[in-house]
């Protein structure tokens, strides 16, 4: 397993080897003593898997606070995604900054989301499959999010390609999801010591 450390202080990226010949291939997408020897050691306890019909489709930006806080590890399955997180513990010195990754299913990228990062995905192709591992089960009493487009933060969406001409498909609840100045955020900064 190749591990990439990203401008993000724990925002990773991990591409598993495969294993080829004239049928396919073969991969290990997570070996937990693999990672641990890397310094990673996460319960894995809920996988989830989404399908996006069309290009263009933007999920997040989301996360789950205390006491449901997840680490993620992210894949795309079938097709492909930019994948985006953005540091949302308070005092951070990366509060606020992004990181995007192009994850597919031919280049076998998965990233890997700490606690305290917002997470978001948009499709560059149809027919979209995401597959991501969770540290925590689903609360909804938990979840919370920022707009995906907030100013403040300038994601930008386009780096792998320009965005589709009728805009982004968007959830009704991602439609209205609060700015980054309007949030509380429910995560502290912790520097490691």
């Amino acid at each position: 397993m190749k591990i990439e450390q990203t401008v993000l202080d724990g925002v990773l990226v991990v591409t598993s080897r495969r294993f080829g010949d004239d049928r396919g291939w073969f991969t290990e997408s997570w070996n937990a003593a693999q990672m641990r020897a890397a310094g990673i050691d996460m319960d894995f306890v809920q996988d989830n898997h989404s399908f996006s019909a069309k290009r263009g489709t933007l999920r997040g930006l989301h996360c789950q606070s205390h006491p449901h806080a997840q680490d993620k590890l992210v894949r795309a399955t079938r097709g492909a995604i930019l994948d985006v997180t953005v540091d949302f513990r308070a005092g951070s010195p990366g509060f606020g900054k992004w990181v995007g990754v192009e994850l597919s299913a031919e280049n076998g990228k998965q990233l890997l989301v700490p606690k305290g990062f917002l997470h978001g995905f948009l499709t560059l192709t149809d027919d979209v499959e995401v597959q991501y591992k969770c540290t925590d089960v689903y609360a909804p009493d938990c979840d919370g999010g920022v707009r995906w487009d907030d100013p403040t933060i300038g994601i930008d969406w386009a780096m792998c390609g320009a965005l589709p001409a009728g805009g982004v498909q968007l959830s009704a609840k991602d439609a209205v999801a609060p700015l980054l100045a309007d949030v509380a955020c429910p995560f502290t900064y912790e520097a490691a010591q």
